[in-house]
């Protein structure tokens, strides 16, 4: 078998089965072979640059339909700027650390990191961690993904960690780091506490109760005797960490009399409140405003505690009863008004979320079952108003999916009030696609709490603090964070599990009250700091890459994930946002508008696709898509996208077939004497280039996709090539007409090679190692972006050629009706008669090609338009000319197909006719 000489590709007829499955793994070992990675930044070295920054998967199992997506929409910038005259270097990154590794290396490795030595869990979840890098690596490979394979990052690489210890540093050293004691979200399943781009919303069921809390202290204001201030729940369990009631200061509050009890509740909803908790009479004695009611004392129903009446903004009457349980230790609005009002911050549970000592009589029980039994005893004691069942949405946590509590613990934070309005500010300056991810992510910052940046688990960045052993004060200077950034560097942070507190502080470290003896914090970073830290881990790292990137590309979940802590931990540390623009696609949906997964049995495994159908497959889905909205797949867009895939092989494999004989060197013909049709296909051409140049500037995939196949279909297939076929099979090799055809179709073939190359990368390939030329580059991928020649858009031209694919349209349909009525079969058994007006047979007159020619039958006559005999169809829309239709005189021509009547007149050929016969004579 003959080889081509350069990337070695078997050259051979360019097949019509693409046979993807088969050919796709042998494209990807050549370009492994020739380091197209290398060849392609050896190509570009010295070029402007564009650096889009990869945002860092999780190394915990095989790729799915999510990851095929965004690997392919990154991989399609990258393609194009490369060709376009950038130096893009694409460095892949995987995120190693944290909960969702952890719980995966636990289930599979079966694992108990209670009872394992601290320092082999984490080497267990290391390994686990880099095997899934090595196999979504070779994954993202066969899916054509050109990347730095070699120097990929992973947030566990001790230079990683370095790195990120020193933004830690320095947001502390700026004064926006702190320990406090506040309720954060907390998984009593993971046990550890989460931040809100850990918190997913599912719905949930729980108790709905209202509950009466006895007054014990009115100040004069309310009388005490059978007083209770009514209060709603869905969360019984936290009323044993109750301490304070919240009402609205501008709401009306009404003292009612009902059954012989005392209840105060907010004016617009007491009715309905006592209709649902079944009281049948009652009155309405007093009303006051909430501002009136603030510090009158109620007690907590459960046990002896003081539960002071307080006001706040965050009081509504959406439903409940205007009053609202406060417990600071158990919700973020609740902490921020008891900090107004010095409350104190109780939260009786453990990390398992069960009860503790301070819980009283409920210690030992686990929060939820909790409900129950607090439930009950409101109930005994004649506190518990009405109990009813509710479905609503609640927090859950990400990997587990179990419901989570707002719990009260000591954690380290970073505050946003610090850096808030520098964010707002440069998230501004940031072109965001599409435009709405710029008021989602504006939005977020701007209400967002401090970020919880701590988490109790093993398999992470440690918090780089230390504590004085005898006053307790944590110890996070200049010195100490160089000194672990620079342990890391060395030894990665498993150093500071391996080795004591006394022996990972810098040498000479004292305490400010003295002492020099010190414990080191136990806790690790939010995974999200670890990713979040990667701009000045890898961008500032790499010389290839630069600080800041051109784009961040992710889904639109990361407005809350990876982009914000970015955007926070560059901000904080360089006042400016790590990216100039961000683009966000969809999330993945069936064809029924469905959330893929494995429990509904409508996910689609991309490994799948590419086994049976081949990569191109999902590549060409992944440019159809809108990715501004979610994104459907389903078997049946799967046979569509496969349709498509096979007119657009076909049309190159058709084009490849008529320049068997061509070298664009010795055979091409100069513009200005192509005929009007091959200039035509030209202008068609270079629209489509500039079309296409300007989708992909714009990031409009689907925009690309659509032109391309149009083209394919419309222009090439459907018009041109059906003309100049009779060009290419019937007239003399080397004449200019048929040279001419073969120059149009060698531009067409070249650029659009190009132009489908970040797409179908694989299919590109295969193509560009067909096309005649010996000067080529080896590479598809090593060639340069087709430019628009301005020249070849003659405005006037195309108008003219419209016109007549307008009139060729309605010839199409007068043809194809008289098929029907057997009238003809093939359109070349046909004769075809134009009665027209002045003005269509001077335009006619204007054409230098055979008009039979093109449109595709034996015979073209013209007339005059008033010389129309009955049977001719008026055609719709058209009134300046008829048609009709009958069968072309003559006999076939067994070279050309077409009809003549001068079969026979050339006694060496009497099966051809004339036109064909002088071809056979030169």
């Amino acid at each position: 078998m003959e080889y081509n000489e350069t990337l070695n590709l078997p050259k051979t007829e360019f097949p019509m089965r693409g046979n993807l499955p088969k050919r796709e793994p042998d494209i990807v070992k050549k370009w492994e072979e020739i380091d197209i990675y290398q060849r392609v930044k050896e190509n570009n070295s010295g070029k402007p640059k564009f650096i889009l920054h990869d945002g860092p998967p999780y190394a915990n199992g095989d790729i799915h339909l999510g990851h095929t997506l965004n690997k392919v929409l990154k991989d399609m910038v990258v393609k194009y700027k490369s060709m376009a005259g950038y130096d893009s270097p694409y460095v892949p990154g995987w995120d190693t650390h944290g909960l969702p590794i952890e719980q995966q290396a636990i289930k599979n490795l079966g694992l108990n990191r209670e009872k394992v030595d601290v320092v082999e869990f984490r080497r267990q979840c290391r390994d686990y961690a880099l095997k899934f890098v090595d196999l979504q690596k070779d994954q993202f490979k066969r899916l054509g993904i050109r990347g730095d394979w070699d120097n990929s990052y992973v947030t566990l690489d001790p230079k990683f960690e370095a790195e990120q210890i020193k933004v830690f540093g320095e947001m502390a050293n700026r004064g926006y780091i702190y320990k406090g004691l506040k309720p954060v979200y907390w998984c009593s399943d993971c046990q550890t506490a989460l931040a809100e781009a850990e918190v997913e919303y599912g719905e949930k069921r729980s108790p709905s109760i209202y509950v009466k809390f006895p007054l014990k202290d009115g100040k004069g204001i309310v009388s005490e005797t059978n007083t209770h201030v009514v209060i709603w729940t869905t969360t019984p369990w936290t009323l044993p960490a109750n301490v304070g009631i919240s009402l609205h200061p501008e709401y009306k509050y009404t003292l009612v009399e009902a059954d012989g009890e005392n209840l105060i509740l907010a004016e617009e909803l007491y009715e309905q409140v006592l209709d649902k908790s079944g009281y049948e009479k009652w009155n309405a004695i007093k009303v006051f405003t909430g501002s009136e009611l603030e510090g009158i004392i109620c007690t907590n129903p459960l046990f002896e505690r003081d539960s002071l009446v307080i006001l706040g903004d965050h009081v509504t009457l959406e439903q409940g009863t205007g009053c609202v349980h406060t417990a600071p230790g158990h919700g973020q609005e609740d902490y921020e008004v008891g900090k107004k009002y010095d409350l104190p911050v109780v939260s009786p549970v453990d990390d398992k979320g069960v009860f503790t000592e301070e819980g009283h009589q409920f210690e030992g029980l686990q929060y939820d079952k909790a409900n129950k039994a607090i439930t009950e005893e409101l109930k005994e004691n004649n506190y518990l108003m009405h109990l009813e069942f509710t479905k609503h949405s609640y927090p859950h946590c990400w990997r587990c999916k179990d419901p989570i509590i707002f719990r009260a613990t000591e954690q380290w934070f970073a505050s946003i009030d610090g850096f808030r309005q520098n964010a707002l500010e440069e998230i501004n300056k940031v072109k965001w696609i599409p435009a709405w991810g710029r008021d989602r992510i504006y939005n977020m910052i701007a209400d967002r709490g401090d970020w919880c940046i701590s988490r109790q688990r093993t398999w992470g960045v440690p918090i780089p603090i230390f504590y004085c052993f005898d006053c307790n004060e944590p110890i996070i200077n200049q010195d100490t964070i160089e000194h672990i950034s620079n342990l890391f560097r060395e030894h990665g942070s498993e150093v500071w599990f391996a080795k004591e507190a006394s022996e990972l502080v810098p040498s000479g470290l004292k305490c400010k009250c003295g002492h020099a003896e010190f414990r080191k914090e136990k806790d690790i970073m939010d995974v999200w700091f670890d990713s979040g830290s990667s701009h000045a881990a890898v961008l500032e790292t790499n010389p290839e890459l630069q600080w800041p990137a051109d784009l961040y590309l992710e889904g639109s979940d990361q407005h809350r994930g990876w982009f914000n802590s970015s955007l926070s931990t560059a901000v904080a540390t360089k006042g400016q946002a790590p990216y100039k623009a961000v683009l966000t696609h969809g999330f993945l949906v069936d064809d029924k508008g469905r959330k893929m997964s494995k429990s509904m049995g409508n996910g689609i495994d991309p490994l799948d696709v590419i086994n049976k159908m081949g990569a191109d497959i999902l590549r060409l889905w992944v440019s159809s898509a809108d990715y501004k909205v979610d994104v459907a797949l389903s078997q049946g867009i799967l046979k569509q996208i496969t349709e498509a895939y096979r007119k657009i092989r076909n049309t190159s494999r058709y084009l490849l077939g008529n320049l068997y004989d061509y070298d664009n060197e010795q055979h091409a013909v100069a513009y200005e004497d192509l005929n009007e049709l091959d200039r035509w296909a030209l202008i068609r051409l270079h629209k489509l280039i500039d079309k296409v140049t300007k989708a992909f500037e714009n990031y409009e995939f689907h925009v690309v996709y659509h032109a391309i196949h149009n083209f394919c279909v419309v222009d090439i297939s459907a018009f041109y090539l059906d003309v100049v076929k009779d060009r290419l099979y019937t007239q003399p090799a080397d004449s200019t007409d048929r040279r001419g055809a073969q120059t149009v179709i060698y531009q067409i073939m070249d650029a659009m090679t190009k132009l489908i190359a970040p797409i179908l990368t694989f299919t590109a390939e295969e193509i560009w190692q067909h096309i005649p030329n010996t000067k080529k580059a080896e590479s598809v991928q090593l060639s340069q972006w087709p430019k628009v020649n301005k020249d070849y858009l003659d405005e006037q031209l195309e108008a003219k050629w419209n016109k007549l694919l307008d009139i060729r349209e309605e010839v199409a349909k007068v043809l194809e009706a008289a098929r029907r009525d057997k009238v003809i079969g093939h359109s070349l058994n046909a004769e075809v008669k134009l009665f027209v007006d002045q003005d269509l047979r001077d335009f006619f007159e204007e054409f230098k090609v055979d008009l039979a020619t093109l449109l595709i039958v034996s015979k073209v006559s013209i007339h005059d338009l008033g010389k129309a005999t009955e049977g001719v169809g008026e055609v719709a829309g058209l009134d300046n000319f008829k048609i009709a239709v009958a069968s072309a005189p003559g006999d076939k021509c067994e070279r050309c197909w077409k009809y003549s009547e001068t079969i026979g007149q050339a006694s060496d050929h009497p099966t051809i006719c004339s036109s064909c016969y002088e071809v056979i004579k030169k």
